[in-house]
């Protein structure tokens, strides 16, 4: 009997841990009605570590072809962001690079390779977490990708406006907790993200 029970447990609680620390999100990235692109976010967690991941492609044409490609990766270590890489490559070429590292007591944030600022706020809410977590109660998100933070909004019935620092403005709808849908102001191009499932 004992040995059954022990059984139960160990089947149903790698099972309930399979799906509470592995979780993938897909959305279509959609402009003028017509699907463009494709998103996907990945969580993964051991014990008290979390990494993030998310790719995003967008092929549209903009006077002329132009391929789009986003790659985030976030690393968190007891709730708190400990790094993050962003790359962005437009037409295969790079178009950004940024990395944030957490060491002594402050975020160091490189752009292409430079040193730009330091933060030294506790970073426990960055973008890619918009995907995953509903901001709810949050007024502010680390931007990964700019090294700097945005301001958050709640606009009721679980939207969300997301402010960057040079005023642009994206809204996120949120289902169960978990990013429905977002219009996306990219800078370069405006879009909608879309979840697939």
């Amino acid at each position: 009997m004992i040995c059954h029970l022990f059984l139960f447990y160990l089947v149903c609680g790698n099972l309930f841990n399979a799906r509470s620390v592995n979780t993938t999100l897909e959305y279509d990235i959609v402009i003028k009605d017509k699907v463009v692109g494709s998103l996907e976010a990945t969580r993964n967690q051991k014990d008290n570590q979390i990494w993030y991941h998310s790719a995003t492609v967008i092929n549209t044409k903009i006077i002329r072809n132009i391929e789009v490609q986003y790659n985030y990766d976030v690393h968190f270590e007891n709730e708190r962001l400990q790094s993050s890489q962003v790359a962005i490559y437009i037409n295969a070429k790079s178009h950004a690079n940024t990395k944030t590292r957490y060491t002594d007591d402050a975020y160091e944030i490189t752009k292409n390779g430079k040193l730009e600022t330091t933060i030294t706020d506790s970073i426990t809410y960055p973008s890619v977490l918009l995907y995953f977590k509903e901001p709810i109660n949050i007024t502010k998100c680390f931007s990964e990708q700019n090294g700097n933070f945005n301001t958050i909004k709640s606009l009721e019935n679980h939207s969300y406006k997301k402010t960057n620092a040079k005023g642009k403005e994206n809204i996120y709808y949120y289902k169960n907790g978990v990013l429905d849908s977002a219009e996306i102001d990219g800078g370069l191009i405006n879009f909608k993200i879309i979840a697939t499932k």
